[in-house]
């Protein structure tokens, strides 16, 4: 069972907290990892990317010259690809990149993550998020007192408005609540920085 300190805002240790092996504690499957962050990034394409074939660019009605005689290659439309303002050979047309995975590969996928981080040591536990101001240099000055890297990922048990305010200047800062994060955001953070009410409930849904 991993046993991980915990800190307050200020950075100083106020005590111990023992993480459930079951979400904390597994061994990092990097497949399924792997698989969550490829479906992650195909759901963010909009493919809505489009450009016009031969057939649906304008002009190109009549043939150029004729057949025979003239020394040029056989031509029958001025929109054909190789010609300027020609088409597109094979246009990119609207898609859907949609994946899916399943819950239970979802949730391991998650679980992964997080398991990952407390092996680097890069999952910190919060006391306490205690921003009831908008003042971003709050939230700024708690990451360096903890110790956070440049991407720091803030996981709330709830939704504090100021906190997530507060924290939405700061580059490669992102915050999240236990409802909404995603092994995409976790493995893409630098640190992980959880507050103890959040950890309690992803131990109630994933444990």
């Amino acid at each position: 069972m991993p046993n991980v300190a915990v800190v307050d805002m200020a950075g100083l240790k106020v005590s111990e907290i023992n993480l459930s092996d079951a979400v904390f504690g597994i061994e990092p499957n990097k497949a399924v990892m792997h698989a969550a962050v490829v479906n992650y990034l195909a759901n963010q394409r909009q493919g809505t990317q489009s450009a016009l074939t031969r057939s649906e660019v304008s002009g190109g009605g009549k043939k150029p010259w004729r057949q025979k005689g003239t020394g040029h290659a056989r031509q029958g439309s001025t929109r054909a690809p190789q010609w300027t303002h020609g088409g597109i050979v094979f246009a990119p047309k609207p898609r859907d990149y949609r994946l899916s995975l399943n819950k239970k590969v979802r949730q391991l996928a998650i679980k992964s993550a997080l398991s990952d981080k407390v092996l680097g040591a890069s999952l910190i536990v919060l006391d306490n998020m205690d921003v009831t101001e908008y003042k971003t240099k709050t939230v700024a000055e708690m990451l360096k007192a903890v110790g956070a890297g440049k991407k720091a990922m803030i996981v709330l048990d709830e939704n504090n408005k100021q906190a997530v305010a507060s924290a939405r200047n700061i580059p490669g800062v992102h915050t999240a609540q236990t409802n909404t994060i995603n092994a995409y955001d976790i493995i893409n953070a630098d640190t992980l920085v959880i507050t103890k009410a959040a950890v309690q409930k992803l131990e109630e849904v994933y444990a």
